[in-house]
């Protein structure tokens, strides 16, 4: 199953750790799966090193590796396989990235609460 038959098949199966992902920016990849209305399913992830980005409003589930996402004024949060981690939208992150990080995501524009 591909990204490209994702929203026409009645059940769909990507198998996420061993998915392809496309070349994104810098250290990171990515694969949308599907959007519906204000939100967009995918895998994304990043490789070693430290990474600053503005966020949007997010829920995802790390597959694998692990990292430390700080923001200024709030304690750091460690990440790693198994965890389900929420990102309000405009939250400016900085993400150590230990082990190359995978994780299934769902993003919206957070008109839905």
């Amino acid at each position: 199953m591909t990204a490209d038959t994702w929203d026409d098949a009645p059940v769909s199966v990507v198998h996420a750790p061993e998915a392809t992902l496309a070349d994104d920016v810098d250290a990171t990849r990515a694969l949308t799966l599907g959007a519906t209305g204000p939100a967009e399913v995918g895998l994304w992830e990043i490789d070693p090193g430290t990474a600053c980005d503005v966020e949007e409003d997010e829920i995802f589930v790390v597959l694998s590796g692990r990292a430390t996402v700080s923001v200024e004024g709030w304690s750091d949060v460690a990440i790693g396989p198994g965890d389900v981690v929420r990102l309000r939208a405009g939250a400016e992150t900085t993400w150590v990235v230990e082990e190359r990080l995978r994780k299934v995501y769902v993003t919206w524009d957070g008109t839905g609460s």
